[in-house]
């Protein structure tokens, strides 16, 4: 029975490790295993979205907002208590001499085990065995080992957010909040034509590729939510992958390179994020483009004095088989995340966050 505890409760304590190297170590993988506590984040977020769906929309999305710092205390917990846990398996299994070399109960064990882990007093118990001693240097070991980690990690979190929602609200003068792709086109078209908008979104390529390795190695990420309610990052990423979708399918062809680079890092980038928080694609519950949208937005294009390349007909016909590309992956994750998509067309609006933010 001893002899069982003890490969149950190092089988504990090795997981636990390789769980915590794989989480703040091992940081570009696509595919996470193993992933025993991360389970229990995954699985939590249900419940918590489906109570803040009840709420006000400002009290949801605060309560919404909480849950990604939230995931990581409570994953460091689980990891630690598992380890502690493990640990205080090892020393029962070695008959525990750790009072004058008798043994104690277990739950003695679990005491000295977390005690141990701390780095606190051990209330007078003491490892006296060389399996006992052994057993304890490596939990203090341990425990360094976690807080170390985490001081390094939480730092590198923050400032991957920091950057992330920098670039957000930058979005916000020439996309509107929320953003709309329609409104993007035309604001930045009317000024310097479709030389004006390609250039804009080819500086929107490095944000992308920043945001796909970070979102990867940090998936909590993508539960930290935007400061304005009317923001969000996966809001940005689909306005960019419309407006790329939309150059590439309308502009002439010697101006579409950058956009046409910017559209294969984003739609890499959502497709990896999709197999990282475990969505399948699926097709949007309406059309987020309809035709009278589309022709409405030529319209109003060719108002501000820039021609499409080629016929509506042609146009629309391009602009749907590029949005077939990304679309399900983006809704997809905006139902998983609770993140609102884009409108595609939405006209100038007082509502832009640069317009809002007076003293009241």
């Amino acid at each position: 029975m001893r002899i069982l505890v003890g490969v149950l409760g190092g089988a504990l304590v090795a997981l636990m490790l390789v769980e915590i190297l794989v989480t703040y170590l091992l940081p570009r993988r696509v595919k996470r295993d193993p992933r025993l506590v991360r389970m229990v984040f995954a699985y939590g977020w249900r419940p918590w979205r489906r109570l803040a769906r009840r709420l006000p929309a400002q009290a949801g999305d605060t309560m919404l907002g909480l849950y990604g710092p939230f995931g990581v205390f409570v994953n460091l917990v689980l990891w630690v208590a598992a380890m502690m846990l493990g640990y205080a398996c090892l020393q029962w299994a070695g008959h525990s001499h750790l009072a004058h070399g008798h043994g104690v109960d277990f739950g003695e064990d679990v005491f000295f085990s977390a005690a141990t882990m701390a780095s606190s007093g051990t209330a007078g118990l003491a490892a006296h065995s060389g399996f006992a001693k052994a057993v304890q240097v490596i939990d203090a070991a341990s425990g360094l080992a976690v807080i170390a980690i985490v001081i390094g990690y939480l730092p590198s979190l923050y400032q991957a957010f920091s950057r992330r929602e920098a670039t957000v609200s930058q979005l916000d003068a020439r996309a509107g909040s929320p953003p709309s792709a329609g409104r993007l086109v035309l604001r930045t078209t009317r000024r310097g034509g479709w030389n004006a908008l390609c250039a804009y979104l080819g500086g929107w390529e490095q944000w992308v590729a920043e945001l796909m390795e970070t979102h990867l190695a940090y998936p909590v990420l993508g539960f930290f939510r935007s400061q304005h309610l009317n923001q969000n990052w996966l809001a940005a990423m689909c306005t960019v992958l419309d407006a790329c979708a939309f150059t590439i399918a309308a502009a002439p062809r010697e101006h579409v390179d950058s956009a046409r680079f910017t559209f294969a890092i984003a739609r890499h980038a959502v497709v990896d994020l999709s197999y990282s928080y475990r969505v399948a694609p699926a097709p949007p519950a309406r059309d987020r483009l309809p035709p009278e949208d589309l022709s409405e937005l030529l319209r109003q294009l060719r108002e501000a004095g820039v021609e499409p390349s080629v016929e509506p007909a042609a146009v629309a016909e391009r602009l749907a088989h590029t949005r077939a590309m990304y679309e399900p992956y983006v809704c997809a994750m905006s139902q998983r995340l609770e993140l609102a998509l884009p409108a595609w067309l939405a006209p100038d609006s007082p509502t832009d966050n640069w317009r809002n933010t007076e003293w009241h």
